[in-house]
């Protein structure tokens, strides 16, 4: 196998999608006033193919909060996957709730949207209240209304650690993308500077997958050992979060690594893409620089936490697009991923402030 014939693509930008919506707007049930909910920005999409149509959970900024605006998550739907018709209303905001203190002011944000095997949709976002930012679940069985339930970790202690970014591991079935069990459970991706993995029976209670970070062990010699002259002791550590992923200094994701659209199970293993930042000063070291390009990485399918490839360089380029510019300069956030009429489409973000697709061809590769 060649070092990139297990990447999915090569991927084609064809433009933006879907951008700002001024003339969107709904009663703020917290601040009990109409608000344009998407007239700032909107970007960072989720993506699934529903009763043959392409359905993104987006993200949408007002603005009126702080943070650079309160984020609320819409929906979009499309009949070709390039024409988006937007539901005027959000699907998923700040309520007067028992989880408003999570997601007030900054908002729902960043949504990943997979189907479950038995039935419904499983949507993992990043609920922000203006300093920490917790990874939630909400389930839903038509994308329209949706349950809440809660911290993805909340039976775990890491409940209260800044997570966000969850990719669900699915599969090829009947060609839509749907959660896959793998040693019987559901795993998924997340985390922002770093890569970590999770499990879970039921894709709404996740547990953090662990290493013992500090185990060891020491050889001892008795010559008159029943079992043989050496003995072996384990020397237990303390557990600690698996890392999977690190920032690699020198490329394009030297500051960060972050989980994008659901990974992929195929024929060589699981294909997560993910999105990676670099950070570069400018001549005169007065500044920096700050690039988001979207990279892949292949996981062993018999063990979802060993990484066994990875790309050496991103696959959507910045130089690739007209405009680079927007809330944020220089972002290409790739976070959903549909197969659609036998073509691969990923949205991402564009510049923190409109939605492209790219194509490529499918099915599995």
């Amino acid at each position: 196998m060649q070092r990139d014939e297990w990447q999915i693509g090569p991927f084609t930008p064809c433009g933006e999608v879907l951008g700002r919506h001024a003339e969107a707007r709904f009663s703020c049930p917290v601040l009990g006033t109409s608000v344009a909910w998407a007239a700032k920005d909107v970007f960072n999409p989720a993506a699934v193919v529903k009763d043959g149509k392409v359905c993104l959970l987006f993200r949408g900024e007002d603005t009126v909060g702080p943070y650079s605006g309160t984020s609320r998550i819409g929906l979009a739907v499309s009949d070709d996957g390039r024409t988006f018709l937007v539901q005027p209303e959000p699907v998923l905001f700040p309520q007067p709730d028992a989880w408003r203190s999570w997601e007030w002011p900054g908002g729902c944000e960043d949504p990943r949207l997979v189907e479950s095997p038995e039935g419904g949709y499983v949507c993992l976002y990043t609920a922000f209240d203006g300093k920490s930012s917790c990874l939630f679940v909400a389930t839903s069985d038509d994308l329209m209304h949706w349950e809440k339930r809660g911290p993805a970790f909340a039976d775990s202690p890491y409940v209260r650690r800044w997570s966000k970014s969850g990719a669900v591991v699915t599969e090829v079935h009947e060609d839509r993308l749907v959660a896959a069990r793998l040693a019987g459970r559901y795993v998924m991706y997340w985390g922002e500077g770093t890569c970590f993995a999770a499990s879970s029976p039921d894709l709404v209670r996740w547990t953090p997958m662990e290493f013992d970070a500090g185990a060891d062990r020491y050889l001892s010699y008795d010559a008159t050992g029943d079992a043989g002259p050496w003995s072996v002791h384990r020397v237990r550590g303390q557990k600690a979060l698996r890392p999977l992923l690190f920032p690699r200094p020198g490329r394009f994701d030297s500051l960060l690594v972050e989980p994008g659209p659901p990974a992929l199970v195929t024929e060589d293993g699981v294909v997560l893409i993910y999105n990676g930042a670099d950070v570069t000063a400018t001549g005169d070291g007065s500044a920096v620089s700050v690039v988001y390009q979207p990279g892949q990485v292949l996981f062993d399918a018999s063990d979802p936490a060993s990484p066994i490839a990875r790309a050496e360089a991103p696959f959507l380029l910045n130089d690739a697009f007209e405009r680079r510019d927007g809330q944020v300069d220089n972002v290409t956030f790739a976070q959903g991923l549909v197969l659609f009429e036998g073509s691969w489409l990923l949205y991402y973000g564009m510049a923190d402030s409109r939605i492209g697709c790219a194509t490529a061809r499918g099915p599995v590769p």
